[in-house]
């Protein structure tokens, strides 16, 4: 059996790749600062600034929130809410999604690895593991960069939200900014596309390596480390007492030993 452990170079490092991109792909579905909002009326968002996310809408206020607390106000959304644009209502179900696949493919490369440093006999296995597991992150990348540049989209073109007079936020500000999780977002997809890519390129090795495995089990009649240039151990050793003019090249690591040498005279 072919030893593995130094099949799995690229790949380790698609596993330490896509756990990074996985985090930030968390991350940037928790924050706020989809889109950065500068309102013109401050008489309730008096910090003048509003953040929106795919998952609520925050500003400070002294109105609504006790002057003597630094804390936001924020209302959540609801997947009811019609008044959600496209690209934040579907932004709610990709993000989730990617962050359910890239755990997927997480796990499936981890059991891969585990099966690569062990030497597993299930070689077939651990290559459709490495295969599902890229192909998961590739398809998480892909959750992840289209409502974030759908949402980028939106941010560039200051495109309003009608929201209900509840949520005390303006239907279009002044001025729209891109917010922190935009950028986290392209980062963690590009993570998932370059762990995919490194996940899929893996290949089982054609033979065995010798330095881990010099001699076949069944050559253990060279338990003294002869080694025979040029010629097969098998068939060298069969010659030399069929042929009398055959005489292999014989290595004894240096070392004379009579009781092995050939007679000349057969």
């Amino acid at each position: 059996m072919p030893y593995l452990a130094n099949t799995a170079n690229l790949q380790l490092a698609g596993f330490a790749i896509v756990t990074m991109g996985w985090v930030l792909g968390c991350i940037s579905t928790g924050l706020v600062q989809w889109r950065v909002w500068h309102v013109e009326n401050t008489t309730i968002i008096t910090s003048g600034i509003a953040w929106i996310g795919i998952w609520r809408a925050c500003f400070f206020s002294q109105t609504l929130v006790s002057t003597n607390l630094r804390t936001m106000y924020c209302h959540e959304f609801s997947a009811m809410d019609s008044f959600l644009p496209y690209e934040i209502f579907f932004a709610q179900g990709l993000m989730v999604t990617a962050i359910i696949l890239g755990a997927a493919g997480k796990a499936l490369c981890m059991f891969a690895l585990k099966n690569v440093y062990q030497n597993s006999s299930n070689l077939s296995l651990t290559t459709r593991c490495f295969t599902i597991g890229g192909i998961l992150d590739l398809i998480a990348g892909l959750c992840i960069i289209i409502p974030v540049a759908w949402n980028l989209h939106s941010v560039v073109n200051n495109f309003s939200i009608s929201f209900p007079s509840t949520y005390y936020m303006p239907t279009k500000p002044e001025k729209q900014e891109i917010g922190a999780a935009l950028p986290v977002g392209i980062v963690a997809a590009i993570l998932f596309f370059i762990s995919g890519c490194c996940l899929l390129c893996y290949k089982l090795p054609r033979g065995p390596d010798s330095k881990i495995f010099p001699y076949p089990s069944e050559d253990s009649l060279f338990s003294d480390r002869w080694s025979v240039v040029s010629y097969d151990r098998s068939s060298a050793i069969s010659n030399a007492f069929t042929k009398p003019s055959a005489h292999p090249i014989i290595n004894c690591d240096g070392i004379k030993n009579e009781a092995f040498e050939l007679d000349e005279r057969l």
